[in-house]
């Protein structure tokens, strides 16, 4: 998995995937563009990202699981706490995937 591809597994990215796969199946782009468009919409995560997002949040949980693999860091925790300065949310379970975002530009 490319670092890029982060983003195609969030909602956004797998409605877009399967909205640009019934176009290029029903002939309206070709695949070539439609790679395009993914790729632009990686590179948008990326930005948004980084010149968007201030908030701070703390996470506390129970780990339920961690790999490393391919410079890529996955945790899974179970009841998780996310605070922020504003607001405390509880999430039964959370999947988090992180990269050292140096890896984002190569």
């Amino acid at each position: 998995m490319a670092t890029f591809e982060l983003y195609r597994r969030s909602t956004i990215g797998m409605c877009l995937t399967e909205t640009l796969d019934e176009m290029v199946s029903n002939g309206i782009l070709s695949p070539e563009l439609a790679i395009q468009v993914l790729v632009q919409f990686d590179k948008s995560m990326t930005e948004a990202l980084e010149s968007q997002v201030k908030t701070k949040v703390t996470i506390k949980g129970h780990l339920h699981t961690y790999r490393f693999c391919d410079n890529v860091w996955t945790f899974i925790l179970q009841d998780a706490v996310f605070k922020s300065e504003e607001c405390q949310e509880t999430v039964s379970r959370v999947k988090i995937v992180a990269c050292d975002s140096k890896l984002l530009t190569q």
